[in-house]
């Protein structure tokens, strides 16, 4: 395991690569990228901290040239890696939040049996968003977006009867809520997830 540089070494490197030298670039990155990693891991848990990662590298690299050292380059990268954890969370929190399967479920408790035509879209549209995500994305892109059973097989990276198989359950899933619906029995769970 080799020995992780020193602090004065880091900055050195940081320096010259923001005057443009390649091969200093390489080393900072590779110097300090376990570190951005593990303090991103903490800040935001392990799901998000690879591409935090990416974006603390990226603004840093932008602003690589400007750096002026007064404080260590490492001290300075893990301080723009907070900054890209603290946006992070910021544009979670502003972000709309997506009604789950017990919120479209009681919006269809509540809807009138007699339908329009736009009000049938909405519904349909409401219990294909409630499909299994498998499921809805062959339905999605072979009866919306009128891709080919291939040409959508090749998208989900499966083969074409995987697909067939999908679309098949999807449309069951959708008359069974559909029918259950118009009948007024039980709103329709959430359809079942699976191939």
């Amino acid at each position: 395991m080799s020995q992780r540089p020193d602090d004065a070494t880091v900055t050195a490197w940081a320096l010259a690569a923001g005057r443009g030298d390649t091969e200093a670039l390489a080393a900072f990155v590779r110097a300090t990228q376990a570190d951005v990693h593990r303090f991103l891991v903490h800040l935001s848990g392990p799901a998000d901290a690879e591409d935090l990662a990416q974006e603390t590298y990226l603004r840093a690299l932008r602003t690589l040239p400007t750096f002026a050292a007064r404080a260590s380059a490492r001290t300075w990268l893990l301080s723009v890696a907070r900054r890209v954890s603290v946006d992070a969370v910021r544009t979670a929190v502003r972000r709309p939040r997506t009604q789950g399967a017990d919120d479209w479920e009681g919006l269809l408790d509540r809807a009138a049996p007699a339908r329009t035509g736009a009000q049938e879209a909405v519904l349909l549209r409401a219990l294909v968003d409630g499909l299994g995500d498998e499921r809805r994305e062959a339905f999605v892109l072979t009866q919306m977006l009128d891709l080919s059973y291939a040409e959508a097989a090749q998208v989900c990276g499966c083969p074409v009867g995987t697909i067939r198989s999908r679309v098949a359950r999807a449309r069951e899933d959708l008359v069974e809520a559909l029918d259950a619906d118009r009948s007024g029995g039980a709103s329709p769970g959430r359809c079942r997830d699976g191939a």
